[in-house]
């Protein structure tokens, strides 16, 4: 699946444009990370693009990724994308474990970049000049942003062999590169 196919996709299935802008920065994200990790940057993006397209229709567990799943392979989509997006939700573990760098990688990202997205709303400058510390303040103030996971985020960066900071940091370059499609330059 290329790029394109995955973005019509994703529009096919969401109207939310934070919904949308959400798997646009975990794309970002996934497209970095990918070469650090020997992985393919626009298999990985398209992993990314893809990993919640279900949500809006399907928002509750286990509907969530296993509707998806079904729609992709139906559409004949690489089964290590699809085994990839059902291994980002908990429930599936026990069949999808977090054990391959995409997996891994997906489930490291996806709470971080919702969490950055809300840390740039309520920055003046938004994204730009953004730092790790400007995320741990945040990170420190469990009503803000409350229901992102942080223990997901420590899990995330530890999967990766990462410190937090180290994968703060990472994740903010990558969403930085596109801070404009993001609505926060």
């Amino acid at each position: 699946m290329t790029r394109n196919d995955a973005l019509t996709l994703l529009k096919e299935y969401t109207k939310s444009e934070s919904l949308i802008k959400h798997a646009l920065a975990v794309e970002a994200a996934l497209r970095h990370y990918a070469p650090r990790f020997g992985g393919d940057p626009e298999f990985w993006a398209v992993t990314g693009l893809l990993h919640d397209f279900d949500y809006e229709r399907w928002p509750n567990p286990p509907d969530h990724t296993r509707e998806g799943a079904r729609i992709l392979r139906e559409r004949g989509v690489d089964e290590e994308i699809v085994s990839a997006i059902l291994s980002h939700a908990d429930w599936n573990w026990a069949e999808y474990p977090l054990d391959r760098p995409l997996r891994k990688a997906l489930f490291a990202v996806d709470e971080l970049c919702g969490f950055v997205t809300a840390v740039a709303y309520v920055r003046p400058e938004r994204l730009t000049g953004m730092t790790c510390s400007s995320v741990r303040k945040k990170l420190k103030q469990k009503s803000f942003a409350a229901a992102v996971s942080r223990e997901d985020i420590e899990r995330g960066a530890s999967l990766l062999g990462l410190t937090p900071d180290a994968h703060i940091t990472e994740v903010i370059t990558a969403m930085q590169a596109i801070a404009g499609e993001l609505g926060l330059s």
